[in-house]
């Protein structure tokens, strides 16, 4: 019998964001707004995934948690990739 594989959904950014480094913190979206110096309607939209991560939150992420920009900018850039692999362009 054949197995067929299952695909994972992606994961955004704003997942890994918040559990592997806000909660294990104890940091709020507003702590970490008031942090990095961004408003937190932006924080909180890429928090409930309806915003993407962009180049100058990955730079003040980086800085913030010892990470390198590209780090946060890669989880975006392959959570959108992946996306599109699941609906692609006809």
């Amino acid at each position: 019998m054949a197995r067929t594989r299952t695909r994972l959904a992606p994961v955004h950014p704003g997942e890994v964001l918040d559990w592997e480094f806000l909660k294990p913190l104890g940091l709020s979206a507003a702590d970490l707004a008031a942090r990095i110096g961004m408003p937190l309607e932006q924080i909180e939209g890429v928090l409930r995934r309806e915003r993407s991560l962009d180049a100058a939150l990955a730079l003040r992420l980086g800085t913030l948690f010892g990470t390198t920009p590209e780090f946060w900018v890669h989880l975006q850039g392959y959570y959108d990739l992946e996306r599109a692999r699941d609906h692609p362009p006809r």
